[in-house]
């Protein structure tokens, strides 16, 4: 089925043609989505950092050979990313390890003020503990900001089953952080979703 008109055709096209400018623009473009992405999926920031760059040298050798039409290429490239997460998720299992990663903080300056610092940390700390596809989930829709139908066919499900991994995931939050004022709560979300935006 074809889908709507890709924003990324003609970068894409000047990509795979080798324009260094068009090179420059969609790392700018894209690079600071794919390292949010990682870094909500992994909990790890140097991580996230090498699954970014992996994503986007696929990107590079994949552009002249893209067909348009078939997929968005900003819907392909959440999927290598997620692809790339899970193999090194995958890896960490089979290593056995029971300890959580370092974690950087990312969170807002100390102007921001020492709670909201620990309210993002903890809202962090909540995302990490979900079950991966909750986690996918809540990451494709509220961290980077895909609709529904987009998020699902990303991850190869239903609306409907989006839907409900959306709403146990929340629901999972929720109890986490369920001494933490609403507002608080919220505010460290926004804070976090800006921080990630403003990176690179």
């Amino acid at each position: 089925m074809a889908t709507a008109v890709d924003p990324d055709e003609e970068l894409v096209r000047r990509v795979g043609r080798g324009d260094p400018a068009a090179i420059q623009a969609m790392v700018a473009r894209k690079l600071p989505r794919m390292l949010m992405l990682a870094q909500r999926m992994l909990g790890d920031a140097a991580e996230a950092e090498d699954v970014a760059q992996e994503v986007m040298l696929k990107a590079w050798k994949q552009a002249p050979r893209w067909t348009p039409g078939q997929a968005r290429f900003d819907t392909w490239l959440h999927r290598v990313g997620l692809n790339l997460c899970y193999d090194r998720l995958r890896r960490r299992r089979e290593i056995a390890t029971d300890t959580p990663p370092e974690r950087a903080d990312e969170g807002p300056g100390p102007d921001r003020g020492l709670l909201a610092m620990e309210t993002g940390a903890r809202v962090d700390r909540a995302l990490a503990r979900l079950p991966e596809r909750q986690r996918e989930a809540i990451v494709l829709c509220h961290y980077q900001e895909l609709g529904n139908i987009e998020a699902a066919r990303l991850m190869h499900i239903s609306v409907e089953a989006l839907e409900s991994l959306l709403s146990r995931g929340r629901r999972a939050l929720r109890a986490s952080l369920a001494d933490l004022a609403p507002t608080s709560t919220a505010t460290a979300t926004r804070n976090r979703k800006a921080g990630g935006k403003q990176a690179g």
